[in-house]
């Protein structure tokens, strides 16, 4: 281990009570998805009526043109109907059900629960999301529910966040990747982000100091075990998206 990385670790440990003092933000997985099926209305009410600072969601545009909230991009996995999201119309989409009795629902019908009383992290699953996502955003800006702050978009699809920069210069984004954190400075800094969200797995002491060094929050995912939202805290992050608000606490 070189110098750099013995100096970033030990400035990691040396601040980490300060650290943990400064409470991260709880961000509900799809919800409360420990607690509700994930993505729906109940899973977001239930992740609000915990308390959580911010709800993250995933959202696909589908053949009819809506927005919806759903995280895979087939349905066989939550619902009793196969084949791809994208290539069903609402009135499709409407007719399945999901587990746990549920249905699918819109982007709007989620912002209209949430009526603007909690942060809210949208995640552009699908493709071609960007434009109508922006478009409904200003909508709810523009009704006085919400601000602008109040939302922050992520994705794995950089080309749909290159997309939301472009049209809207000032929405907050955050960098979702899967591999080393490191590897999204350059798309952040392309971007204007405010966040990398990267597996918990991939943090260390010495990404951690890197990231807050170049000027970027840390919203890791999914943080479920108690000894890892301790170690999350421990490097400082920003945040914590997690299947279990109440364990953050």
């Amino acid at each position: 281990m070189n110098k750099l990385s013995i100096l970033a670790i030990f400035c990691v440990v040396v601040l980490s009570s300060c650290m943990e003092n400064e409470k991260p933000l709880v961000i509900g997985h799809r919800g409360a998805m420990g607690h509700e099926t994930e993505n729906t209305i109940a899973s977001i009410k239930k992740a609000m009526e915990m308390g959580v600072d911010m709800l993250e969601i995933d959202v696909f545009k589908i053949k009819s043109g809506e927005i919806v909230v759903f995280h895979d991009d087939t349905v066989e996995r939550l619902t009793n109907g196969k084949g791809e999201i994208e290539k069903y119309t609402l009135s499709e989409l409407k007719a399945l059900t999901v587990e746990g009795g549920h249905k699918i629902p819109t982007l709007q019908e989620v912002l209209d629960a949430m009526g603007g009383k909690t942060q809210l992290n949208i995640e552009l699953k699908g493709k071609n999301t960007a434009t109508d996502v922006n478009r409904m955003i200003e909508a709810e800006v523009n009704t006085g529910k919400w601000k602008l702050n109040d939302f922050i978009i992520s994705s794995f699809e950089w080309d749909e966040l290159r997309d939301m920069r472009k049209i809207n210069p000032n929405v907050r984004i955050a960098i979702l990747l899967e591999g080393n954190p490191l590897n999204a400075f350059d798309i952040g800094e392309q971007l204007n982000a405010e966040a990398i969200n990267p597996s918990f797995k991939e943090l260390s002491a010495e990404t951690s100091v890197k990231i807050k060094e170049a000027g970027f929050k840390i919203f890791p995912w999914t943080v479920n075990e108690p000894q890892d939202i301790l170690q999350m805290k421990r490097f400082g992050v920003d945040g914590i998206i997690t299947n279990y608000p109440e364990r953050v606490n």
